[in-house]
């Protein structure tokens, strides 16, 4: 059941607003899986989650969180 749910996690994630390159999905898709699994996608939670573990984020998934976190 939780694999389901991590999928279809990932497929909402990969269709964010957030997320709106190929690029920037691969820069934070394994962040997404470890930190923010649970979070569904919209209203700005994938990247409020992502920012609240800014510190834990790689180095490339940081770069897009913050360039698309609010100002």
């Amino acid at each position: 059941m939780r694999m389901i749910l991590t999928v279809i996690g990932i497929g909402m994630f990969c269709s964010s607003a957030m997320a709106q390159t190929a690029a920037e999905r691969a820069a934070c898709m394994a962040d997404f899986q470890k930190y923010c699994t649970g979070v569904m996608p919209g209203g700005g939670r994938v990247i409020e989650c992502l920012a609240k573990q800014l510190d834990k984020l790689t180095p490339e998934c940081k770069k897009v969180v913050q360039s698309h976190a609010p100002k």
